[in-house]
């Protein structure tokens, strides 16, 4: 089956892909993102009964997998509800930003390693970047205008105060987040994913970079609004934070956003310090088994480790999150920073 057709038919390339292909894969992604995003919160559902020695979900369809679609059924039926003196364009967008960010974070990251089909080459990613790491980081940042503008335009106080509480949080957590990314960085002599990734193919980042894969797992949490560090919605507080005054399915984008975030931050760990979409080194027989397969199949472990870590440890004090961010994970970001580069240096001098 021949892939490329001649030019006049395809068209004008964006990058090395033509434009349909683009289109052909972000719709791929899109839907794949919003299904994992559905179906993570019947996960974690049947995560949180199992550690409670509860049953969950399980009337809804066989063993209550049609439960995310139940819900939202419900979010779309039900009645949009919004304060009267609201900012009432940036209440509107504010939701938007939350999934958009995620998801345009995923544009960049590689699935599968590229694959040459009749002389052309395909990337599993919808936009091949050299600086790929570098648009991730700058994307991911624009997260924490969905969480301010949300409370802020509210008019609520109570969302006003989720929303500042955010903000510090993920300012304070993108910069231990960033340091922890450095070394594979350094290692790989790369900011361009798949590099990373064929860097790692005899040994994976995490074994050579622990602290760094700590760091950023914890971070991610952070990041992610995950508890223990849940502190912009801490319901006990806050009344759920900044989005007290959303509803329907304006209050769904936000939930939306979050469980596409847990997906983004759990696939870039696993490009980063996983080996992507690479087997175990040690196990040469599991090679036929497609990448995009190990991919997931690493993901999946990550998220599942977050859902355990959400019910099992309690909520952090504030103080004592902003505390960890600054005086705690910093600091060690900069010390395997330090500690990779030197190494790297004398192993390139010898």
């Amino acid at each position: 089956m021949t892939i490329v057709p001649p030019a006049d038919v395809l068209g004008y390339r964006i990058g090395p892909d033509y434009w349909w292909v683009i289109l052909v894969k972000a719709v791929i992604i899109v839907l794949f993102l919003a299904t994992a995003a559905a179906y993570s919160t019947y996960a974690e559902r049947k995560v949180a009964a199992h550690i409670q020695l509860r049953i969950g979900p399980n009337r809804v369809g066989p063993i209550g997998l049609l439960q995310p679609a139940a819900d939202a059924v419900k979010l779309l039926f039900k009645e949009n509800v919004a304060p009267a003196g609201r900012d009432r364009l940036l209440y509107l967008i504010a939701p938007g930003f939350a999934a958009a960010a995620a998801i345009f974070a995923f544009a960049v990251i590689p699935v599968n390693g590229t694959q040459t089909v009749d002389g052309y080459q395909l990337h599993w990613d919808i936009a091949h970047l050299n600086v790929g790491l570098l648009y991730i980081l700058a994307v991911t940042s624009l997260g924490v205008y969905a969480i301010f503008l949300g409370g802020w335009s509210a008019n609520s106080k109570y969302s006003l105060l989720g929303a500042l509480r955010s903000s510090a949080q993920l300012i304070s957590y993108e910069m231990a987040v960033a340091f922890a990314l450095m070394g594979a960085i350094i290692l790989s002599q790369s900011l361009d994913l798949e590099q990373i990734v064929n860097a790692q193919h005899h040994v994976w980042f995490v074994l050579l970079q622990p602290l760094g894969f700590l760091l950023y797992y914890l971070g991610a949490l952070a990041e992610t609004n995950r508890l223990p560090f849940d502190l912009p919605e801490a319901e006990t507080e806050l009344v759920a934070g900044y989005h007290t005054e959303y509803s329907g399915m304006r209050f769904g984008f936000y939930f939306l956003g979050e469980y596409i975030n847990m997906v983004t931050v759990s696939a870039i760990a696993t490009t980063l310090f996983l080996g992507g979409w690479l087997p175990l080194p040690i196990i040469d027989r599991l090679w036929f088994i497609p990448g995009w397969i190990w991919f997931l199949g690493k993901v999946t472990l990550l998220i599942f480790v977050m859902m355990w870590v959400r019910w099992t440890l309690p909520r952090l004090r504030y103080d004592r999150l902003m505390n960890l961010g600054w005086k705690v994970m910093l600091p060690l970001g900069l010390l395997n920073i330090a500690i990779t580069g030197a190494v790297v240096a004398v192993k390139a001098s010898t």
